[in-house]
């Protein structure tokens, strides 16, 4: 990538006021001397809905944007509007990440690659042969590739909308084998949980906004392992609900922090430094330490 001294990033999404990617990637720009904006493009804010992505697109383009980062409800949504897709955002069916570059806009997923460093650093002996995906949208996507990648034996995909977990399952198993995945409806998550290892839950629930615990209190468990990709807050009612039933606890800090750095070498072509980043994101967070 063409090395520059300023750059011009947006994120879009619905909610995003509370973002914490903003501070985190421009301070870390500030850091390396590089002059760097980061915008916020809120669909709440602006009254779109998720499907105005593609007019939104347009619009970062013309006023020439370097890259976004995209985030609920649009990752999926937005793959259709792109000229090119990196091989592991094709694989996906979902984009966190978009370059302009010679006037094309070129989708990234750094999800999957952000979630696997933060449960390698935070989880890194549990077991992992049978494991409960709580969300098959674009996050779950990513968590998925994730998890098998990572040696996951079987992943049970679980969403509310049965025909979408069946979509991703059918990817996944074109992928890892038609053993490794396996599809069901989100209320059946108490049996699964029995039947597991480990939880790592994708949908909105419990994020700012959307608040709730997305499993029963009583599917949890002493000797299961349960990971979260929410981030805002890091203290999630999923978090505080598993930990104090016993089980080990990964937040969505880390996954947040990494994917971050992996977008931020995107759109610059600077290696950033992610361990300097884990500590402004603790900073950002209230002093809250960030389990990575």
């Amino acid at each position: 990538m063409r090395r520059q001294d300023s750059y011009l990033i947006g994120l879009i999404g619905a909610g995003i006021g509370p973002s914490l990617s903003p501070p985190l990637h421009e301070r870390e720009a500030d850091e390396l001397g590089l002059r760097y904006l980061y915008r916020r493009w809120d669909l709440d804010v602006l009254g779109e809905p998720a499907d105005a992505i593609g007019g939104l697109l347009t619009a970062a383009r013309v006023a020439d944007y370097d890259g976004l980062n995209i985030t609920h409800p649009c990752k999926q949504v937005v793959v259709e509007h792109l000229d090119e897709l990196a091989p592991d955002a094709a694989a996906l069916g979902a984009v966190n990440t978009v370059v302009f570059a010679e006037g094309r806009t070129i989708g990234h997923n750094t999800d999957w690659s952000g979630f696997a460093r933060n449960f390698s650093r935070g989880l890194p002996d549990v077991p992992v042969e049978r494991v409960v995906l709580l969300g098959a949208g674009g996050a779950g996507a990513a968590v998925a590739h994730a998890m098998l990648t990572l040696g996951t034996g079987v992943l049970r995909v679980l969403d509310v909308d049965a025909r979408r977990s069946g979509a991703l399952v059918e990817s996944l198993r074109a992928r890892f084998g038609a053993d490794r995945a396996e599809a069901g409806r989100s209320d059946t998550v108490a049996e699964a949980l029995t039947w597991a290892n480990g939880l790592v839950h994708a949908t909105p629930t419990g994020m700012l906004g959307y608040p709730g615990l997305p499993v029963p209190a009583e599917s949890l468990r002493p000797g299961l392992w349960v990971a979260d990709v929410v981030y805002r807050p890091l203290e999630t009612e999923l978090v505080a609900a598993a930990r104090a039933s016993g089980c080990r606890v990964l937040d969505g800090g880390g996954m947040a922090v990494f994917q971050a750095a992996d977008s931020f070498r995107l759109f610059t072509g600077v290696e950033p430094d992610a361990e300097r980043m884990l500590s402004h994101f603790a900073e950002l967070a209230g002093g809250v330490h960030v389990r990575a």
